[in-house]
């Protein structure tokens, strides 16, 4: 399923990261590689914080169904 499905607090292995190559390089760059592990912090109107490699990450619902967990 989709990063943008994922319930808050829970956190989820992302098993792939999809998009063209250009975006793809983006969310490996912000730490979405597959096997790490995500957790869904807040998400507003679509748009998620989510907490990846220590760091707390604001993305977008388009980048987020781009990334299966």
């Amino acid at each position: 399923m989709p990063l943008s499905m994922a319930g808050k607090g829970e956190p989820s292995v992302i098993k792939k990261v999809g998009g063209r190559g250009d975006t793809r390089q983006f969310l490996e760059n912000l730490g979405f590689v597959a096997g790490g592990l995500v957790t869904v912090v807040s998400e507003t109107d679509g748009n998620m914080i989510v907490n990846i490699k220590g760091s707390r990450v604001a993305i977008g619902k388009e980048m987020a169904n781009k990334i299966m967990v």
